[in-house]
């Protein structure tokens, strides 16, 4: 039986959402009559990218647990069965064969309706550490499709498919794009480029980081920066004087020429980034936030770096030590190299085929 209704739910971030259009994307390549719904949140990044990539989006009035303010979850409760009667709505109107989650707050009360209503489930965890939400989920979802090792320390064991992150498929062939990237970003090809980027939101480490080392940046003639700073930090950003050698940007519109250009890369350690920086294998300093439920990023990190395959700089640790990390591996070639046929382990480059396989499979079975 081919893939005839599917529903994806997640979001927040773009480390949930890419996943989850380049799952739809190969859903459609593949069963192109098949109709496609993604359930969000509103209010949140889904929202805008979802209807951007073709697809239909519905969204839920649902938040996270707030851990800096007890008295902002006492909605919580409300918005969290408000959210359950409509995606009991959405679930009886639509009738999906199959119902993928990628994380994010829209992803736990969908899963949950479906699988009250014995709809087929399926788990798309990023993370080294999954969260509480996919945790239990996973008892009763169809398959649990991870991207690390080990994984049945969480989940049960029967129902784990290790199938990798899905990244979007500009990325996969950025190797043949490094003469459009230094076109397109105004770059100078003769350059070591250093791309920092610090997530969809960006990180306010990392640009304090960068702004600590000005004096160090501009000194370094055979070097050129190529630096996100993140869409809430532009405005700031923008009015100080920066290097000659220091490009600004709010957000990265072309991941797959910033991978190309760059000789090192300076990122945060969320799942989606990490499966595409292992693509891509150039080295790599992972400093990962601290304000993520289960402290995933640094469990994500430590998992490359116990192999080589990565510098961890801890957050706390970035504003003075992370251009000591960037100049170290930018001036030993041969760890650079090391580094990266480390990290080149790491990738799994068919995880989006694999993951619409399974869900193939799990409809078929029915």
């Amino acid at each position: 039986m081919n893939l005839q209704r599917v529903i994806i739910s997640g979001g927040g971030t773009g480390g949930h959402i890419y996943p989850a259009i380049a799952i739809a994307k190969a859903i459609r390549n593949r069963f192109p009559a098949c109709l496609i719904l993604f359930i969000g949140a509103d209010g949140k990044m889904e929202m805008e990218k979802v209807p951007q990539a073709g697809f239909d989006i519905k969204g839920l009035k649902i938040a996270g647990f707030n851990r800096k303010s007890w008295f902002k979850n006492l909605s919580l409760p409300a918005k969290v069965f408000k959210s359950l009667v409509s995606v009991r709505s959405i679930l009886k109107e639509y009738k999906p064969q199959v119902v993928i989650g990628v994380g994010g707050y829209a992803s736990g009360p969908t899963l949950q309706m479906a699988q009250w209503m014995k709809i087929p489930t399926v788990i798309q965890e990023q993370n080294s550490y999954p969260g509480k939400t996919n945790l239990l989920l996973a008892k009763k979802a169809k398959a649990i499709c991870v991207a690390y090792d080990s994984m049945n320390r969480f989940f049960p064991e029967a129902n784990i498919v290790k199938t990798g992150n899905p990244v979007r498929t500009d990325i996969m062939d950025w190797n043949k794009k490094q003469e459009e990237g230094y076109a397109f970003y105004q770059l100078n090809k003769t350059k070591k480029t250093v791309l920092v980027i610090g997530g969809s939101l960006g990180a306010k480490t990392l640009n304090q980081a960068v702004l600590n080392h000005f004096g160090d940046i501009e000194k370094r003639s055979d070097l050129q920066v190529l630096w996100q700073c993140g869409a809430t930090h532009y405005a700031e950003m923008n009015v100080v004087e920066r290097p000659p050698n220091l490009h600004l940007l709010a957000f990265v519109e072309r991941m797959d020429l910033a991978y190309a250009v760059a000789d090192l890369i300076v990122s945060r350690a969320g799942a989606t980034s990490i499966s595409e920086l292992s693509l891509v294998a150039k080295p790599i300093v992972l400093v990962p936030s601290p304000n993520v439920s289960e402290d995933h990023q640094t469990k994500n990190a430590q998992a490359l770096s116990q192999q080589g395959a990565a510098i961890l700089c801890p957050d706390a640790d970035a504003p003075k030590r992370l251009w000591q990390e960037i100049y170290t591996l930018l001036d030993d070639v041969v760890l650079a190299n090391n580094m990266s046929e480390a990290l080149r382990t790491f990738a799994l480059p068919n995880a989006t085929e694999e993951i619409v396989d399974i869900c193939h499979k799990i409809v078929s079975d029915e």
